[in-house]
């Protein structure tokens, strides 16, 4: 794992790309962002992460559709779902493949979660 560990946001507002990037510095993490899964895709197989922060409800391909095409293609990257709605079926399916985290969240559930996702 590299130091500081990369941890690469996948969300297709920019405010919130934009505040957790500095939230993740404040938290010793070295960001980097996306604002759709496809722009995320392309930059494979390139791209060093260490772990995804991937929001749910996105236009075009969405969080879990994500991490299952990611399988597909047998890439393991550890994740952690966002969502800011209370979907029950896309949420149970994104908590099966990870933790989810429902915004707004603080820094401390933030770096948990991280932590949690990369030692799995």
């Amino acid at each position: 794992m590299h130091s500081p560990p990369i941890i690469t946001i996948i969300d297709d507002d920019q405010s919130v790309r934009e505040s957790l990037t500095d939230l993740l510095e404040v938290l010793g993490f070295s960001p980097t962002s996306y604002a759709s899964a496809y722009d995320f895709l392309a930059s494979l197989p390139k791209l060093q992460t260490d772990c995804l922060l991937l929001d749910i409800l996105m236009p075009g391909m969405n969080g879990v559709e994500l991490n299952a095409e990611l399988t597909s293609r047998s890439i393991a990257i550890p994740v952690v779902f966002m969502t800011g709605h209370a979907q029950e079926a896309i949420i149970s399916e994104a908590r099966s493949a990870g933790t989810c985290l429902f915004k707004p969240f603080g820094g401390k559930e933030l770096k948990a979660a991280i932590e949690s996702a990369i030692k799995r």
